[in-house]
């Protein structure tokens, strides 16, 4: 009898079960933990270039490859101060409830025809779904952390995301209508023959600005304006909280800039007579190219006011998107 469970147990995790899991698993972290460190030494060179100066040099030697990886040492060793007046509990658990959900997108990312963790039928929602929890975490910070600043800067990121989330979700809707299905996987697979921003230009727009005011990155970065409020709901945060914070902006550039070409760009489907290039690599080339434009936002746009942010939203971008909704509705219907 025992020999039967240990054969069976072995069978599992070496058959059908928790070997492909873990090493599902190690892929996710392991995407999560280098490509937004390629993002982040992207933005340090490109904000350099753009601002004429040389930025980081040293760490590394080569053009300062490493310094991304020095600044997470130095993390690691610095103190971890927790405010005399703050939650303890809340504090301490809002960095991870920040970070979980983005490492939950990841499963559902595909970055190739066979390249992810899990195709759900449902994947697109389940993305959306995660990204709302995130301004949990930013709730959690500002309230615990006990300080104004951290307070103003997350009744900011909340607003924000009720004003953002609402045309994100309505653009994605419009390719959802055109793919048929809500699968990433499926809606990269819809779009073999031409890629969805061809006839959806407008909804790409709408999805991209709302995907940087959800992340918070100029010139939507009311919630951690360094000038007005410190840096926001993050305010109080050191050492690795501050890091795992850190990591998820830059993490969330990564995702942001995936489901934006899955839905817009093709996600792995090469450009017509181009398919020697592996879908991969298609892939990480968007994710690239929309991570440059969200970076050369920062240099080039100042920070809009509150009021600028909100009303951009409610009067520009979501009747923009339900017109959008209306048309491809129309169009889905005539053309079959």
């Amino acid at each position: 009898m025992i020999d039967q469970i240990a054969q069976s147990a072995i069978d599992n995790l070496f058959g059908g079960f928790w070997l492909p899991l873990i090493l599902k698993v190690a892929a996710v972290l392991f995407v999560f933990l280098t490509a937004p460190l390629g993002v982040g030494y992207m933005e340090h060179k490109v904000l350099a270039h753009m601002q004429a100066r040389l930025g980081p040099m040293e760490a590394g030697r080569f053009h300062g490859w490493a310094q991304l990886i020095a600044d997470g040492v130095k993390f690691i060793q610095k103190e971890d101060v927790i405010p005399k007046a703050a939650d303890r509990w809340t504090f301490t658990l809002a960095p991870a409830v920040v970070l979980v959900p983005t490492i939950m997108i990841f499963i559902v990312l595909p970055f190739g025809q066979d390249f992810f963790a899990v195709n759900f039928d449902l994947g697109l929602f389940f993305a959306l779904a995660m990204s709302s929890v995130s301004v949990i975490g930013i709730m959690m910070a500002g309230w615990s952390s006990a300080n104004k600043f951290s307070l103003i800067g997350a009744l900011r990121a909340a607003a924000q995301l009720i004003a953002y989330e609402l045309p994100m979700i309505l653009a994605a809707v419009s390719i959802a209508m055109l793919a048929g299905t809500l699968s990433l996987v499926g809606i990269s697979e819809a779009q073999s023959s031409y890629w969805y921003v061809v006839v959806q230009p407008v909804g790409f727009g709408i999805f991209l600005m709302a995907a940087v005011a959800e992340m918070t990155r100029p010139p939507f970065d009311m919630p951690i304006a360094d000038s007005e409020i410190i840096f926001g709901a993050y305010t109080e945060y050191t050492g690795m909280k501050f890091a795992f914070l850190l990591l998820t902006e830059y993490a969330g550039i990564v995702v942001w800039s995936g489901i934006a070409s899955v839905l817009f760009l093709g996600g792995y489907q090469p450009l017509p007579g181009m398919d020697f290039i592996p879908g991969w690599m298609w892939m990480f080339g968007k994710i690239n190219g929309l991570a440059f434009f969200i970076v050369w936002l920062r240099a080039t746009y100042p920070r809009l006011r509150e009021d600028q942010l909100q009303r951009f939203s409610w009067i520009g971008l979501i009747p923009l998107a339900l017109a959008n909704i209306l048309v491809t509705a129309v169009v889905k219907v005539l053309v079959k």
